[in-house]
């Protein structure tokens, strides 16, 4: 088995696909946010998928935790946060197992580690897989969970990750393309499923990986996405994300430059667009609708710029800032290799140090009354003015393109 584990520049002629000209294409890259089509490779999470998550022990350790109060550690909060994210359009449905299932080596014998060593990870998922083979019926699942006896000598919590098959594994009848390996901590990292089942999903990590491991990891999109940080203040993700997910579509996405078909036809270069924007992590409003969510203005072949309002409502409830933010998306760059960038419109000064997973960029959204100018490679600019907040709580954004 193999597995596989900006600067804003003028926008030239673009072709315009079938979700619209602000719709990036989706490329080689592993993860891409080019959203034009579907990697079928992946689930796509609408309306429902089951997950099963099953339990492991091994031979040189006794669980000091039932099942059921593992599984708690994760649902419903993981279900719940998805349920919030989608607007409750789409529902995980949990299914853990109430038993253990015994490996059958040693939990020290598969030397679990962050950079785990091929062979040695290959040997433990398929160990898994036959272990529970037996009690889990896997073709009626969608997504696998394994999670290892947290206080076994050989688990490491810093592997938790999604592994992906290059060739499926096959149990009874079903291809198995992918699993989680859960090795977390009791009580676990906060919002830790949810960001490894966004992998599931096929959206990319968001972090910067130091080479030397030494280094901050948060600085591209600091709280802002739990595809950045599972610590996140606001841990909702991106309107760019919820578009490629399926979860906005034409009526919840403007796009500001050349978009044929929006209800405010774009004007001449320099005189701008009004958006009202709802908070990206709010219900639904006004009987239903989720209302005008994303701004996108497309900057390059793979490149756009997206415009979006946060504020302390539902998976970002804890933010320590509310505002406009504004954030830079490559479609053809890889999970790790900084698909998306928050701009910093107040680079001078940072907030809530004492809770903020980065500080600097804590403080990124725009207020009422401020603007900000992207200045692109090639000469052309974007201008962002926060005129107002409603009363509602949305927030009234003027883009201009030049």
């Amino acid at each position: 088995m193999a597995f596989t584990a900006t600067s804003l520049v003028a926008g030239p002629a673009i072709a315009h696909s079938a979700a619209g000209p602000c719709a990036l294409p989706r490329t080689s890259a592993h993860h891409s946010l080019g959203l034009d089509t579907w990697n079928t490779a992946y689930p796509k999470p609408a309306g429902g998928l089951d997950a099963v998550m099953i339990f492991l022990s091994f031979p040189d350790s006794v669980p000091l935790n039932t099942p059921e109060e593992l599984a708690a550690d994760h649902f419903p909060a993981t279900s719940d946060f998805f349920h919030r994210a989608s607007y409750g359009t789409f529902s995980l449905r949990a299914h853990p197992q109430t038993e253990w299932v015994r490996m059958p080596e040693a939990s020290v014998t598969y030397d679990i580690r962050r950079d785990w060593e091929p062979e040695r990870r290959t040997a433990y998922l398929k160990d898994a897989i036959a272990a529970a083979d037996d009690r889990v019926d896997f073709s009626a699942y969608d997504i696998v969970y394994l999670v290892a006896d947290p206080d076994a000598p050989g688990v490491d919590s810093d592997a938790t990750k999604v592994v992906n098959f290059d060739r499926p594994l096959n149990a009874d009848g079903a291809d198995i393309r992918r699993v989680v390996t859960v090795f977390e901590r009791h009580p676990p990292d906060r919002n830790v499923l949810a960001h490894e089942t966004g992998h599931v999903f096929d959206l990319p990590d968001l972090y910067h990986r130091p080479m030397d491991g030494d280094g901050d990891w948060d600085t591209h999109v600091g709280d802002w996405d739990v595809m950045g940080s599972q610590f996140g203040l606001a841990p909702d993700l991106f309107g760019w994300h919820k578009w490629k997910l399926g979860w906005l579509g034409a009526a919840e996405v403007r796009c500001v430059n050349g978009d044929a078909t929006a209800r405010v036809p774009a004007g001449p270069p320099g005189s701008g667009e009004i958006v009202t924007l709802e908070p990206l992590a709010a219900a639904p409003v006004r009987g239903g609708s989720v209302g005008t969510r994303l701004a996108v203005v497309r900057t390059g072949p793979d490149s756009a710029l997206a415009v979006e309002a946060r504020s302390a409502v539902g998976n970002d409830e804890f933010t320590c800032t509310e505002g406009v933010l504004l954030y830079r998306v490559e479609g053809d760059s890889a999970s790790g290799g900084g698909p998306v960038e928050v701009v910093d419109t107040h680079p001078e000064t940072e907030a809530c140090g004492d809770r903020s997973v980065y500080p600097p960029l804590a403080d990124a959204p725009l207020q009422v009354g401020e603007t900000f100018t992207l200045r692109g490679d090639g000469g052309g600019r974007t201008r962002v003015e926060v005129a107002d907040r409603t009363p509602t709580g949305a927030w009234t954004v003027k883009i201009t393109t030049e």
